[in-house]
């Protein structure tokens, strides 16, 4: 990391690395989740759920991008283990372990909302102290705010097929 570059973020380092890490375990995870919802999903609606789904797990793999070039950028070294996914995780992996359409959107609606916090207190936390983590970490944000929303709309309309 270059001396002005590491001039420019008034936190610890280490700590936002390790901050970056938890989240980018949190991505990693979000994408197999959504990427395996995608495959077993079953049930009414399921072609419109499937390629919401699709999008998402590619969505988040550009988060983990993002995530792992500003470890990278700040002299970190991103997770190399995926069993350190486990170990860093503040949002964890719920088992898709039922493919019904209405189980898995509910699942993956209760990620997107705890990536909402992390991310939220990750803004908080670098927020004034180092722009380009922030400006990466509030784009990423949009993007899961925009993912709740798109699922929870997907779960309404499924929900009126039974009234």
């Amino acid at each position: 990391m270059g001396t002005k570059a590491r001039e420019i973020v008034g936190v610890d380092v280490d700590e936002l690395i390790k901050r970056l890490n938890s989240a980018l375990a949190d991505e990693w995870l979000a994408v197999y989740q959504y990427w395996v919802g995608s495959k077993i999903i079953a049930g009414p609606m399921a072609d419109a759920v499937e390629a919401e789904l699709v999008e998402h797990a590619e969505e988040e793999k550009e988060h983990a991008d993002m995530l792992a070039d500003r470890i990278v950028k700040l002299g970190g070294t991103p997770l190399i283990d995926p069993k350190m996914w486990f170990e860093e995780t503040k949002c964890g992996y719920e088992l898709p372990d039922n493919e019904y359409v209405k189980v898995l959107l509910e699942q993956n609606i209760d990620g997107e909302r705890c990536a909402i916090e992390v991310y939220k207190d990750l803004l908080g936390f670098i927020q004034g102290k180092d722009p380009v983590t922030y400006h990466i970490i509030r784009e990423i944000l949009e993007d899961e705010l925009d993912h709740e929303d798109e699922l929870q709309n997907l779960l309404e309309n499924y929900q009126s097929l039974f009234k």
